[in-house]
């Protein structure tokens, strides 16, 4: 408002390309200057919904692809999830300093330096592919021909044969190499956190100082409405590129006899960045040509002149009745101020910290927010890969189910909220009760879901069922003469006693026929020693019998995601209205410590959640000495600890909301006895000044 006001009339109707006469009227000249496309504030509105739109795509898609990335690289699912963690270390890092010094800055200039940071970021998320070897599922397979052709089989060759090309395999691909591969993704990752720093805060600054403020809370609507679509068609964009062969621009001779529901398909999870990348380009252009200040909506800068000038009056005349309050006043002007020098805020900020953290009803509110936060995190990194390994689909459709109903949900729940609030108006001691309703049926829509699962497969020689006896104790020493490789991996499925062999050459089979089929060909393995009569065992994992579970489970995820983001609204209402700050430009370090807590959530919970799934596995895939990546999980176990983990965290939030909801109502009877008093106070000295009830310090 200091600015504004030394702005002069002729430079405010230039930039409003108004020219007011004395009779109020417009000029004949000034109607034919037409502000440009970039002095709109809608226009803002609409570059930067679609910008954060593809920065959420970008950031959602690596979450959509972790167990294809996985499968490529040899990670497990900590390190996956460190892997999606780092996103958060570069904008942990800096979004201090951009939220509190960045405002004297060209803000959509510097926004859309950050886009090309993400936009850079993603292409480097994509450049292992290309610069490492091609992907061979089959590394018992010779060069020279197609894979997966008499490759596994039990033959007295394979000994000798797979010794060789394990050796060449750790050869060619070294240590060294992995961790350079691995540690490309990591950087791109942090420079992905340090490209998006500015994108949000900026952009929704420059929104609110420049459009109306009648206007303000509808473009922010408008704008997380549109945001809130990203993760949705980032799980959208992975169930359809995840389709496509990994090295579908450098198939190898001869094709591939590979299909998506093969546990050794990798899909070309590399072509989203692509994709995503390019976008993030072209919705970074724009930035580079709107104003660092443009024009206030219209009739803004009138009404705000006008406001100046009685604050200027009143200022004035308060001066002239009582100089000793004059700092006072003006000190409480400067409390409107919209940003404060560097010396200002460091005065400023500690008594505004440790005013907010002695307040309990922002401590509980924020920390149920890193709970919801820290269960979403878990849930938006590993549910495709569960869903694929509880109930054996394949990693497309399996985002394809989070991406139509996931995302759809938590918009629902959030508008749904605000609904709530706005239409029933709901007193903080309400919305608090809402906070607790909500996660209490979220709470107990998941306990279900502990039931709702597949058991897991009975593999030859690793896992067996309860009661049955073990695949390959079935015939002692039917694997002697094959002498299979321990680092093979080409499962398949004996129909008959559902037991599941590693390869073909753990079920002692010698050979391998194909039935070809109008739509499709069948590959069957047979003259298998280690399978009653012989065989025939098909190619493939064994079909769960469980898997049409996974829609009602779906339709549970959904219902309990709706009733989390229902507390979206109310519970960020409580915040606001429990925080009475001085000064205003310390609104923003509650905002960003909000956001600091929501960070906290989100770099922790991915690397916990993919810690608690490795804890699960049965079987690990070693890749030149080292474990790599997991090929058997225990369903139970997996199921348990995963929603275990999601249980926890609910019900860290549902705590924290009863005892907001509890220190509002103790408030409230001591609000009540103090208005009770203040009433007999007036009535036992009517004949003092009357006085009025002591307001909440709501």
């Amino acid at each position: 408002m200091g600015e504004e006001a030394q702005l002069s009339d002729k430079d405010t109707k230039a930039t409003m390309g108004i020219e007011d006469t004395r009779g109020g009227k417009v000029s004949p000249d000034s109607q034919n200057l037409r502000p440009s496309v970039f002095h709109s504030i809608k226009f803002f509105l609409l570059c930067h919904s679609l910008l954060q739109l593809v920065q959420l795509m970008i950031s959602g898609y690596l979450k959509s692809s972790i167990s294809t990335v996985e499968k490529r690289f040899g990670l497990s699912s900590q390190t996956s999830g460190l892997l999606v963690a780092f996103n958060e270390v570069g904008n942990t890092a800096l979004i201090v300093f951009v939220s509190y010094f960045g405002s004297r800055v060209h803000r959509p200039r510097l926004i859309g330096c950050g886009a090309i940071l993400v936009a850079l970021g993603a292409l480097l998320m994509s450049l292992p592919h290309f610069i490492s070897e091609p992907y061979r599922y089959d590394r018992t397979s010779p060069v020279d021909t197609p894979q997966d052709f008499k490759a596994s089989l039990c033959l007295p060759m394979t000994s000798a044969l797979a010794s060789t090309l394990s050796n060449s395999s750790c050869s060619s691909y070294t240590e060294a190499q992995h961790l350079a591969l691995v540690g490309i993704m990591f950087t791109a990752q942090t420079l992905l956190g340090v490209g998006g720093v500015p994108i949000q805060p900026f952009g929704i600054s420059y929104i609110d100082d420049f459009a109306h403020d009648s206007n303000s809370p509808l473009y922010l609507g408008i704008l997380f409405a549109v945001t809130m679509m990203g993760p949705g068609l980032a799980y959208g964009l992975g169930g359809f590129i995840l389709r496509l062969y990994v090295d579908i621009d450098r198939m190898p001779e001869g094709g591939i006899s590979l299909t998506s529901k093969d546990p050794r398909w990798v899909g070309a999870w590399w072509l989203g960045f692509l994709i995503s990348a390019g976008a993030m380009a072209l919705a970074a252009t724009p930035y580079f040509f709107f104003p660092r200040k443009m024009p206030k909506e219209k009739n803004e800068l009138h009404f705000r002149r006008r406001v100046l000038a009685i604050i200027s009056k009143k200022e004035d005349s308060l001066s002239e009745q009582s100089p000793r309050e004059t700092p006072e006043k003006k000190d409480g002007l400067a409390r409107v101020a919209p940003d404060l020098t560097v010396i200002q805020f460091i005065k400023v900020f500690p008594r505004v910290l440790l005013r907010t953290l002695r307040h309990p009803i922002f401590l509980l509110v924020v920390l149920s927010q890193v709970c919801m936060s820290s269960m979403a995190a878990g849930m938006a990194t590993f549910l495709p890969k569960f869903l694929e390994r509880q109930f054996s689909i394949t990693a497309s459709y399996a985002n394809m189910l989070i991406g139509c109903f996931s995302a759809p949900s938590a918009i629902a729940g959030i508008i749904l909220g605000g609904v709530l609030v706005k239409r029933l108006h709901l007193c903080p001691m309400r919305c608090s009760a809402l906070c607790l309703l909500g996660m209490l049926f979220c709470l107990l829509l998941s306990l279900p879901l502990f039931f709702m699962g597949c058991p897991t497969h009975q593999i030859a020689g690793i896992i067996h069922q309860p009661g049955t006896r073990r695949g390959l104790e079935l015939f002692p020493g039917c694997m002697e003469p094959c002498s299979c490789p321990s680092d093979d991996f080409n499962p398949v499925c004996d129909p008959s006693t559902h037991v599941e062999y590693l390869t073909p050459c753990h079920a002692g089979c010698t050979n391998r026929v194909v039935q070809e089929a109008l739509d499709k060909s069948q590959v069957f393995y047979t003259n298998c020693s280690c399978v009653a009569g012989g065989g025939p065992v098909q190619a493939g994992s064994c079909d769960s019998a469980c898997s049409h579970l996974v829609l009602p489970f779906m339709f549970l995820v959904c219902l309990g995601v709706v009733m989390a983001c229902v507390t979206h609204t109310p519970s960020f209402m409580l915040i606001l209205r429990y925080l009475e700050v001085g000064v205003q430009a310390a609104r923003q370090p509650i905002r960003e410590e909000a956001s600091d807590a929501r960070v906290m959530a989100w770099m922790p919970s991915p690397v916990i959640h993919g810690s608690a799934i490795d804890t699960t596995c049965v079987h690990w895939a070693q890749t030149c000495g080292r474990r790599a990546v997991c090929r058997y999980y225990d369903h139970d176990l997996l199921r348990n600890r995963f929603v275990g983990l999601q249980f926890f965290f609910k019900t860290g939030s549902l705590a924290c909301f009863a005892l907001v909801l509890a220190i509002l109502r103790q408030q409230d009877k001591e609000e009540g006895t103090k208005v009770t008093c203040s009433g007999l106070q007036q009535q036992l000295l009517a004949s003092g000044p009357e006085k009025k009830p002591e307001e909440s310090t709501v």
